[in-house]
């Protein structure tokens, strides 16, 4: 294509974190033009918020219905071509589905939709119209990360044996919530959430994390969640055992109360001949243990690293590579697939989560609390989510 892609934005109004992050992402590379956007419930805050983007006037909008209908009534050289969904979790679902209808290609944020049923009509919904759906499971977007899965996939570290991932964070220590703390207060209502706080939204990626980097499904979960402050209604701290395909097992754990911590995600993985350790807080490392001769530090940028590492690497030696890159990396691949589609290729696909990750994140979430509220030891996810 010789022209931007365009996109639309539903959310990320004034005190919105995520909907600046995505902004910031996506116009990293200079491929990408923010064209309209509807950025709250409030038709005044959308167009505050849009006055501060310096959009047109006429494409600021009151309400995603109405976006979505003025968009697509513009002659094809002017209208989005997606639409980015960066609202709390219960409106992600109709969102995409009243964008897919309206024939515009999607990328949402996580947890994909409020619960399982929602995730499986989103997927039919997706199959039915044949367009780009991405999931922002952001942090498989890391050179290192993506280094990792390739050491995996090529077999030199042997069969995966043993996984251990975790995500502890500390902002949510207190009853944050009551005092009128926007982030912490949709993330802690079960109807704005979903059924899990810690789960939705950080154990999910922990999830993803892992099923990216091994290439393997989890199968069955044991777990144990719990909402240590008083007075929260969602847990705040979860513990999960993990059963996965090809017969390796795991653990995870993700919290929001873990004084001290920030985003401290941190991935581990044993196989039979090496194994494989990295942290979100120092992305540009990987370090890798061997059986039979010495561990191994590999760092982006260095010319060590394999080809899909050094194509998702932004930045000279030395200098981190950070969660906007790793954003604008899902971002990247995604349009130079919507590239492909626009001229035409309507099978094109990129290095991007899809709705199906979607769905297994959707099925992850649910069989955990089940699992959590069950005398039951294990839990299976489905047959349905196991592809």
């Amino acid at each position: 294509m010789k022209r931007r892609i365009r996109m639309g934005m539903v959310g990320g109004g004034k005190d919105a974190f995520i909907g600046a992050v995505h902004r910031m992402a996506a116009r990293l590379d200079g491929r990408i033009e923010l064209v309209c956007g509807a950025f709250s419930s409030s038709p005044d805050k959308s167009r505050e918020t849009g006055g501060e983007l310096f959009l047109p006037e006429e494409r600021v909008y009151g309400s995603y219905e109405e976006m979505f209908r003025s968009e697509a009534a513009l002659p094809a050289g002017e209208r989005m071509d997606f639409v980015s969904i960066v609202t709390p979790n219960f409106m992600h679902y109709p969102v995409a589905i009243a964008a897919l209808e309206a024939g515009f290609h999607v990328v949402c944020d996580k947890p994909m939709t409020l619960n399982l049923e929602e995730a499986r009509k989103l997927q039919d919904k997706v199959e039915e119209t044949r367009l780009l759906f991405c999931l922002t499971h952001n942090y498989t977007g890391y050179p290192l990360v993506k280094e990792a899965r390739d050491l995996v996939m090529s077999g030199r570290i042997g069969k995966v044996r043993r996984v251990v991932v975790e995500y502890p964070q500390g902002w949510m220590a207190t009853l944050l919530e009551e005092s009128g703390q926007k982030q912490a207060d949709w993330r802690t209502d079960p109807s704005r959430a979903g059924a899990s706080f810690t789960m939705g939204d950080i154990g999910s990626h922990c999830a993803n994390l892992a099923e990216y980097i091994t290439g393997l499904r989890i199968e069955k979960v044991c777990a144990d969640l719990t909402a240590f402050v008083p007075g929260r209604v969602l847990d705040d701290d979860g513990s999960v055992l993990l059963r996965m395909s090809d017969g390796a097992k795991g653990v995870l754990w993700a919290s929001g109360i873990a004084v001290g911590e920030e985003n401290a995600i941190n991935i581990r993985i044993y196989g039979e001949k090496g194994a494989l350790e990295w942290h979100q807080q120092e992305p540009n490392t990987l370090i890798v243990h061997w059986l039979d001769k010495s561990s191994q530090i590999l760092r982006t940028s260095t010319g060590f690293v394999g080809e899909n590492a050094a194509a998702n690497t932004r930045l000279p030696a030395g200098h981190t590579e950070g969660f906007i890159e790793a954003f604008a990396n899902i971002y990247q691949s995604f349009v130079a697939t919507l590239d492909k589609r626009l001229e035409g290729d309507k099978t094109a696909t990129g290095d991007f989560p899809d709705v199906y990750e979607g769905v297994r994140g959707m099925a992850f979430i649910e069989a955990v609390v089940r699992s959590s509220q069950s005398d039951q030891k294990w839990i299976e996810l489905g047959s349905s989510c196991l592809n």
